[in-house]
């Protein structure tokens, strides 16, 4: 999309969004909101952060809230749209456990709750222990493992990938540059 046709369909100048483009802008959050209403996009996806570090939430540090018919504790919350994996993971103490997971998608994230027993997970260089109750968010798209500290263990892990497209659209009868199927 031009920068004209941005400009048009938010309502806002070539120069405000030139200065935005460049990063030396410093936008309000109605013009953030213009602007991703433009895009289809809502203003929380335009301020997530890529590249999320390690994050992790210790069983004792977690806050329960009373709603309605439930109580629930919030692990994490992060925005996106794309593949989601959920399972539960068993693991066991047996032996050696040095097998490195190599990167995923770039973007994706892992979500680690831990339900029983103790271990050790997230980037091989950034590897956090973990006991029954503590929660880690940490990136997929870098190497990492799970070592079983305890004799077992068990853990529910949520794995996000965002969504790409993965080839660029085609026109019946002329070749696509961009499709590289």
């Amino acid at each position: 999309m031009s920068l004209g046709e941005l400009a048009r369909r938010s309502g806002l100048s070539k120069q405000t969004l030139s200065k935005i483009e460049q990063g030396v802008g410093n936008p309000t959050v109605e013009t953030l909101a213009l602007l991703g209403a433009a895009l289809d996009v809502s203003a929380r996806r335009l301020l997530t952060e890529w590249g999320t570090p390690v994050y992790v939430q210790r069983a004792a540090e977690g806050e329960w809230h009373e709603v309605r018919d439930r109580t629930e504790r919030m692990l994490d919350e992060v925005y996106g749209s794309g593949y989601v994996r959920t399972l539960i993971l068993r693991l066991e103490r047996t032996g050696p456990q040095s097998q490195t997971i190599e990167p995923h998608t770039a973007g994706t994230l892992h979500h680690l709750y831990v339900v029983t027993g103790k271990l050790r997970a997230g980037p091989v260089n950034d590897l956090v222990e973990l006991a029954a109750g503590d929660f880690v968010r940490f990136p997929g798209d870098v190497a990492h493992q799970y070592l079983c500290l305890s004799e077992r263990a068990v853990a529910h892990m949520v794995t996000t990938v965002p969504q790409v497209r993965q080839f660029g659209p085609t026109v019946t009868g002329k070749p696509d540059p961009g499709n590289r199927a």
